[in-house]
Parts: structure tokens; C-alpha cells; sequence
């Protein structure tokens, strides 16, 4: 049975970026917020291409290797597509490269939709949307073929299908650094440790991974 899936990067103190630009469109703290999961076997192997087994291994491996496992289609917002970085040009495919790391169809909600489908290397295509967020859920159920449905963000993304109730499993990688500025991921949202099972553990590298199940 497909289950809708997020995970998700923050910080100690409760943050995600805010300060994305077309030259770093994940934000200045990205890399910081994210180094245990980029130094992961998997990680290097999946995205850099790497197969010399260099990478870490232990917790953060575990749930890197777990990232894709299973999923059958993708939903992101135009900003973590890249959509807005290059708005008015036809030819932009995104930041993601020419293979993107999904190997998915991945549904794009942007307000500039309909816009035509983009297919790339390794099985990603980009679908563009403007519709509720519930019935593109639908569709990419239809498209995921059995498999989960993640919600890969970015952040307002996120938080419309947290707010919807639409998430049942939630992923939660807390970097223990302190940003002190960005989006609060958290704001106004409440509730969920009544309505998911909560589980945590911390990784050797110091994140600690929190699990909302239902």
C-alpha cells in the first residue's frame, strides 16, 4: 500500500534555510545542514557517481540507503525544482543535472503550470502542476505504481502537506549545529506526536534522526 513520505534537514535550533539563490539554490547553511548525510556511502555512490565504497557507514548510511527505497514518484515545489531561478528561460531542466537522482516520475507544483514534461537521463521526469496539492497526490499515487509517494520539499511544500495531514511517515534529520536564522519548519504545526508514533536515535556523526510514523 503506497505510503506519502517526507524527509527532511533542520537544525538544532528549529530551521531550515531561507536564503536560496540562483548561485546556491539550497541556501548558505545547506551544506552544513546536510554534511552527515553527504559524507554517506550511499550518498557519494548515488550522487557523486562515486563506487570506490568510500563514505560513511553506521546510522546516517542506513537511512541514506533507505532514502529511495521503495518510492515511486516524487512532489516538489518550483523552488527546489529550480523553477525560479531561470524563469524565463525555455531550455532550463532544473539544478538537478542531466540524471537527476530520483529515477521517478516527479511532480513540480508551480502557480507557471502547464508547462511541458521534461524526461531525463536514469528515468526522472518532470511533470508540472497547478492544482491542489490532494489531487496531485493522487495522480503521483496513480504514477508511483504501487510504490511510496515522498514530499521532497522545499519548505512551504512541505508544510502544506504537513498542515493537509497527508504525511504518514516523516523523517527528521536534526544536524547538530545552531543556524539561527531561516524558515521555522515547525511554526503553528502541532499535534503530530498524537497522531504518529515518535522514535529517535542519534547517529555517530551527532544527527539525530527522528521518526514520526502512523
Amino acid at each position: 500500500m503506497t505510503r506519502v513520505r517526507m524527509d527532511l534537514f533542520i537544525s538544532l535550533d528549529g530551521y531550515t534555510p531561507s536564503d536560496q539563490t540562483a548561485e546556491n539554490p539550497m541556501g548558505a547553511d545547506w551544506e552544513r545542514l546536510t554534511a552527515a548525510y553527504a559524507a554517506t556511502r550511499t550518498f557519494r555512490k548515488n550522487v557523486f557517481g562515486d563506487t570506490s565504497g568510500e563514505g560513511t557507514t553506521g546510522i546516517d548510511e542506513r537511512y541514506a540507503a533507505a532514502f529511495t527505497d521503495g518510492v515511486g514518484a516524487e512532489i516538489m515545489g518550483a523552488a527546489m525544482f529550480g523553477l525560479h531561478s531561470f524563469p524565463d528561460d525555455p531550455d532550463w531542466k532544473g539544478w538537478w543535472g542531466d540524471k537527476p537522482p530520483f529515477g521517478t516520475p516527479v511532480y513540480v507544483l508551480t502557480h507557471t503550470a502547464p508547462r511541458p514534461e521534461i524526461p531525463m537521463e536514469g528515468g526522472t521526469t518532470f511533470h508540472f502542476r497547478n492544482a491542489a496539492i490532494d489531487d496531485v497526490l493522487v495522480e503521483a499515487t496513480e504514477a508511483a505504481g504501487g510504490g511510496d509517494v515522498r514530499i521532497g520539499g522545499g519548505y512551504r511544500t512541505a508544510r502544506e502537506f504537513l498542515r493537509a495531514g497527508l504525511v504518514d511517515d516523516v523523517h527528521l534529520m536534526v544536524a547538530p549545529i545552531f543556524m539561527g536564522r531561516g524558515h521555522r519548519l515547525w511554526d503553528d504545526l502541532a499535534g503530530f506526536d498524537r497522531t504518529h508514533t515518535v522514535t529517535s536515535e542519534v547517529a555517530e556523526s551527532g544527527t539525530i534522526h527522528i521518526n514520526l510514523n502512523r
